[in-house]
């Protein structure tokens, strides 16, 4: 049964919390972005401050074997910092024990990454290049096998699970999706999985109309199962960035040396077919701003996105699409954003999706509700300084995808069973 973080009695229990503290790191494993272990920290004080004490697990990278670099000693620091305790740090996750037994209210526990065994994401490592079918099969089913004994030590370890970690909650993983059944009566989701749950659930359950879905990016595989999606939920889908220029290309646009899916083009005339039949208006792009080269020093101009000359590439969005855009935008009562519309990283190349920002920031003043997710997304919205003037800022990029696409991610069905 799953319980309510603000309603549990925390005195006097250890919670063992999954956090998302994958963290960006420099050479000299300083934190160059702390986003990540700020937004955990409501949970985590919540805990101490009802109190009781906190186990905190989360994995570093993509080490496949113990790999000092990866390890989550470099970012004690700053979670003491943040949390305001010290935090004691296990140097092994599965021989935690004794700094378990050491634990009382008001203090907190750092394990190591998780991801050092090969057990929370259950999948072998190792395997020869030409290992048969039969030996991965084995070495799968071992994993498997001992995977139950690695998340039974985790669950020892503590009276109550929490998961605040929405980046990895579309994981099958041992920490995000099997350890929960260890608590039948004692798990509940963070702060921030709370937050990310209620948002996505405010544009796929409970949108007020008009609702404008923009999505962006590079490229159409990407996203497909997505835009099928949204034309169950929207009145308007934006299409923007290089996967708009295989919707161009689908309806007979030239698009020179832009980048493109042709084996997607079928897919894409299925799209705007099925949007036709549901009066969903797509908008892709009237006017592209090509580059003579993929660098922020090329030589541009602004063109009918269908009449790209040979030699160059569509990078931004043009001025008459974000006119038409903004018009639909600021017309919406629900917004949601995943990916930029040009190439972003190139400055040269970012009006288009730092327009979106603003603008959707404008629409959220204006009484819409607004969610924007994916890197991107997340950093234009962020450095236009517009990140509290949208309503909700998604801190998952795979989750969010597959949340959008519609399915059930295992880490939030595994509190909710």
């Amino acid at each position: 049964m799953q319980q309510h973080i603000d309603s549990y009695d925390f005195k006097g229990k250890k919670a063992i919390v999954r956090v998302d503290f994958n963290v960006p790191l420099d050479e000299n494993f300083n934190i160059t972005d702390d986003t990540r272990i700020r937004a955990a920290m409501p949970t985590l004080k919540k805990v101490l401050a009802a109190g009781g004490s906190l186990i905190i697990m989360s994995h570093l990278g993509r080490p496949k074997k113990v790999d000092p670099k990866f390890s989550l000693k470099h970012i004690v620091a700053h979670v003491s910092e943040c949390l305001g305790v010290p935090v004691a740090f296990a140097e092994d996750c599965q021989k935690a024990d004794a700094e378990v037994a050491a634990l009382k209210p008001g203090q907190a526990l750092l394990l190591e990454n998780l991801r050092y065994y090969a057990e929370e994401e259950g999948k072998p490592r190792g395997l020869a290049e030409d290992a048969s079918d039969e030996e991965k099969k084995a070495a799968k089913a071992a994993v498997k096998e001992s995977q139950k004994a690695f998340v039974k030590k985790l669950a020892s370890y503590a009276d109550c699970y929490i998961n605040d970690a929405f980046g990895t909650a579309h994981r099958a993983h041992g920490s995000t999706a099997l350890i929960a059944a260890y608590f039948p009566n004692d798990k509940m989701f963070g702060y921030l999985m709370e937050g990310e749950i209620k948002a996505i659930d405010n544009v796929l359950k409970n949108a007020k109309h008009p609702f404008t879905a923009i999505i962006g990016g590079s490229k159409v595989s990407s996203k497909l199962a997505v835009l099928e999606n949204m034309l169950e939920k929207v009145d308007n889908l934006i299409i923007g960035g290089g996967m708009g220029y295989t919707f161009v290309k689908a309806q007979g646009g030239k698009i020179g040396n832009s980048l493109h899916e042709d084996d997607l083009i079928p897919q894409a005339l299925e799209i705007l077919a099925k949007a036709k039949e549901k009066g969903v208006k797509i908008f892709v792009s009237q006017d592209t701003l090509i580059a003579d080269a993929f660098s922020n020093d090329a030589n541009t101009q602004v063109v009918p996105s269908g009449e790209i000359p040979e030699g160059w590439e569509g990078v931004d969005a043009g001025p008459k699409s974000l006119v038409t855009w903004e018009e639909v935008i600021l017309a919406s009562k629900t917004l949601l954003w995943n990916g930029p519309v040009g190439v972003f990283e190139m400055p040269n190349f970012a009006n288009g999706t730092l327009k979106i920002a603003e603008l959707l920031a404008k629409a959220t003043e204006n009484g819409a509700y607004s969610l924007v997710g994916g890197g991107d997304s997340v950093a234009a919205v962020t450095r236009m300084g517009f990140a509290k003037k949208v309503s909700y800022v998604s801190t998952g990029g795979g989750a969010m995808l597959e949340a959008l696409e519609g399915k059930l991610l295992p880490g939030i069905a595994a509190v909710q069973e």
